[in-house]
């Protein structure tokens, strides 16, 4: 179910449109539960709105994007859809981590060199999803800790 959000996000998580309902919405999940703000399409897109000005928005006002790399992503990459253009907005910013969630970084290194340098999480080094999901959230508490110290 969709809802409207006009606060800033912590993450920006991209997926293939056939990822929306398994790992991308379980990593959501995941996330959500630790108070990690997601802006996750399937949360934030009501019905009969302009998915691409919701995404530009989103990218917008999103500290950080993920990238759930998963073969249906590679497939959607392929195709130049709509996380194509995602992506080509996040690797413009200094603010984005890959997640290789059924395949490997090799296998993006082919598809996409760039988002393949960053630094990102494998799933498979981990025994779940909810690992990865913590170890994300840690980054973003301590993102939190360094921007209130600067500030204070």
């Amino acid at each position: 179910m969709a809802k409207t959000h006009s606060e800033a996000r912590d993450l920006f998580l991209c997926h293939a449109w056939d990822d929306r309902r398994g790992a991308a919405l379980e990593l959501n999940n995941l996330l959500v539960e630790l108070d990690v703000t997601v802006w996750f399409s399937e949360m934030d897109v009501p019905l009969g709105t302009s998915l691409i000005r919701k995404i530009d928005k989103g990218l917008a006002g999103s500290r950080a994007g993920i990238v759930l790399v998963t073969p249906s992503l590679f497939k959607s990459l392929n195709s130049d859809g709509i996380a194509s253009q995602e992506l080509s907005a996040l690797l413009a910013t200094d603010r984005v981590i890959p997640i290789v969630h059924g395949t490997t970084f090799d296998e993006l290194r082919r598809f996409s060199p760039l988002l393949a340098a960053r630094s990102g999480l494998d799933t498979a080094s981990y025994s779940s999803l909810s690992e990865v999901a913590t170890k994300l959230a840690d980054t973003v508490l301590i993102d939190d800790l360094v921007s209130v110290s600067v500030d204070e």
